[in-house]
């Protein structure tokens, strides 16, 4: 049944997009199908093998051990996963290193703003899409989010490493593991009583999460005054549509400047977001574990305004975050002062390298907080949430 009703909505996918429908909803390139019943062709029917025949547990065991780029994988694998691996972890032919290297130099002088805004703001904007919020409640990590949350955290930290692409990063195979790991939910999901029997995390599913990412932070950067070139803005787009091609999303669907971006966003993450019991239940839980992190219950009321600040009244409410009279008039109002102040200095000798210091200290805190002090390894899950 689930093989025919994957036919039935690739099929209908087909019909819409002969008609046209694909034209008006992403202005990227895309010429196929609909990316709303579009998955993963390559890893999807893998990754069901590999759940079919009980390899889980000795696969994960085995990718533990798989961790940099220039890597070889483990002895062991399943010959058909191995090949999958091999091509999944190559860059794109258009990949652009100066590009990629530029990116770094601005992470390097934004990472404060990076930290909040990937962290906190993207993690709130996700509980607001119904189909994620959904999708990561009831899955196998919607169960520990904690541990989920250190797994997300290490996809955005190894994306701005210094040296991320670059054979001593770890970014390729921290977005192969990924794409492993969507492609077993796809599977997995469907099977859960508390799922709707769409298959979950379709090419648009991926396309939403994406902008809750580059074009929300561009967006924000640009609404904060924060100085950017348009070689920074480049650089910076590259390295997440080099991403989106390694997390499995076709390269006809990557937006290929900003304005593409933007309008693809106002097309498929707008429409995508809306509240939910789930999303409720995942942003309350991120703001306590944020909270306990920076301190304790405290601190939440902090929490609160700032979430509130990043992501705005609307989405804010939908996530049943708690408005805070004290903090939320102090937050509007004195973070534009503190963007200021620290664009004014950035320019001084050394500030950069001391603010991508005290930002690598910051990250490298909350993923070690988040982990339990342990190591973070992206795993196939095998299992939904537990009921």
């Amino acid at each position: 049944m689930e093989e025919l009703s994957r036919r039935k909505m690739l099929i209908m996918g087909g019909a819409l997009g002969a008609l046209g429908a694909l034209g008006t909803a992403i202005p990227a390139q895309a010429t196929g199908a609909d990316p709303r019943w579009v998955w993963d062709s390559e890893a999807d029917p893998l990754l069901a093998s590999v759940l079919n025949q009980g390899q889980v547990p000795e696969v994960n065991r085995l990718l533990r051990t798989w961790n940099r780029n220039d890597q070889p994988l483990p002895d062991g694998l399943p010959a058909d996963l191995r090949a999958f691996v091999e091509r999944a972890r190559q860059l794109p032919s258009w990949a652009d290193q100066a590009k990629l290297d530029e990116a770094n130099r601005f992470v390097q002088t934004k990472g404060t703003y990076l930290v909040l805004l990937y962290g906190l703001g993207g993690g709130i904007l996700s509980t607001a899409i119904p189909n994620e919020a959904r999708a990561v409640y009831y899955s196998k990590g919607g169960a520990d989010l904690k541990d989920r949350a250190a797994k997300t955290g290490k996809l955005g930290y190894d994306v701005h490493e210094l040296n991320a692409f670059r054979p001593d990063g770890h970014i390729l195979v921290t977005a192969v593991k990924t794409r492993l790991v969507h492609a077993a939910v796809r599977h997995l999901l469907p099977q859960s009583p508390h799922w709707n029997g769409e298959i979950p995390i379709s090419q648009n599913d991926m396309l939403v999460t994406w902008h809750t990412l580059p074009t929300y932070v561009m967006r924000k950067l640009t609404e904060w005054h924060v100085p950017v070139t348009q070689a920074q803005a480049d650089a910076y787009l590259h390295v997440w549509q080099v991403t989106a091609h390694m997390l499995g999303i076709l390269d006809e669907y990557i937006p290929t400047s900003w304005a593409a971006a933007n309008a693809q966003s106002t097309q498929v993450l707008d429409p995508a977001m809306g509240p939910t019991s789930e999303g409720v239940s995942l942003a309350d839980t991120i703001l306590t574990i944020t909270s306990q992190g920076a301190g304790g219950s405290t601190t939440r009321p902090l929490f609160n305004a700032l979430a509130r600040y990043l992501v705005g009244d609307r989405v804010a409410d939908w996530s049943a975050i708690h408005r805070e009279p004290v903090w939320g008039p102090l937050i509007r109002t004195g973070f534009p002062y503190f963007v200021a102040l620290r664009e004014n200095l950035m320019p001084l000798p050394l500030l950069p390298e001391i603010a991508w210091t005290l930002d690598e200290l910051i990250r490298q805190y909350v993923l070690f907080y988040l982990s339990g002090g342990g190591e973070i390894s992206i795993e196939i899950p095998d299992v939904n949430r537990p009921s």
